[in-house]
């Protein structure tokens, strides 16, 4: 019970910083931000009320729900250019601060410790987001004055991004029951498919990856923009050369 409370309050608090941060920084109208918020809100709802009803523990349903916002971008971004431009918008210092709340993984191995979660899973998804969030705030400093190319700034994201993609496969191998189940070890991740833990693949890991990517693509583009500086000779130069 504890765990479930204090599961839901760390969770909740995370989607609710999320939330608000990245409202405030990409959507100027009130009325826009009230409309993204209600956007995220329902979906959490619609999570919610699925594992409630203990729908996600039907194979293909949390699959589904955890790679439906990346297509949701996926779209967005490829038809919108207004979408598209608003999610570069947003300040590469912020998205790695907001992985100061993967600190709270720790949860992963109080779930553990109470025999809810078992096998490589909980231990892999725990140290992989505490030393993510444990970095983020130096790492987003470093971002601030030396860019998004910085290699401390491409090291630790790649390490973030890896942490999750490493955490996803193992937790959907270690599901009991699952045609997917090649980690045959307790209890394995069968928590994440009800409440509170269902919010993290559903919510948390599609919003930290999706953050991720953008970090990489602002990257790939200020090394663009550094390459075209020097490669193209400044005028005071080029004069008087000739």
């Amino acid at each position: 019970m504890i765990l479930n409370f204090t599961g839901a309050l760390t969770v909740g608090a995370t989607i609710a910083i999320l939330i608000v941060a990245i409202g405030s920084t990409v959507v100027t109208r009130l009325e826009h931000r009230l409309t993204f918020a209600g956007i995220a809100g329902a979906w959490v709802a619609l999570v919610a009320t699925v594992a409630a009803e203990g729908g996600l523990a039907f194979t293909p349903v949390l699959p589904s729900l955890f790679l439906l916002p990346f297509l949701t971008v996926g779209i967005l971004s490829a038809a919108s250019p207004a979408f598209r431009s608003a999610l570069l918008r947003i300040p590469v210092p912020l998205i790695i601060a907001l992985n100061t709340p993967r600190i709270l993984g720790v949860q992963f191995l109080f779930l553990a410790a109470a025999g809810r979660l078992a096998g490589p899973f909980p231990f892999s998804a725990a140290i992989g987001d505490m030393i993510t969030a444990v970095l983020a705030l130096q790492v987003a400093r470093i971002a601030a004055s030396k860019g998004p190319n910085a290699s401390q700034v491409l090291i630790w994201n790649a390490f973030g991004g890896l942490d999750l993609i490493v955490a996803v496969a193992l937790g959907v191998t270690s599901v009991p029951g699952s045609p997917l189940q090649l980690i045959h070890w307790g209890v394995g991740s069968a928590a994440m498919t009800t409440l509170p833990s269902s919010l993290v693949p559903t919510f948390l890991v599609p919003f930290y990856l999706i953050g991720h990517s953008i970090v990489f693509i602002q990257a790939r583009r200020a090394a663009m923009s550094e390459q075209r500086g020097i490669g193209r000779p400044q005028r005071g130069v080029a004069a008087s050369a000739v």
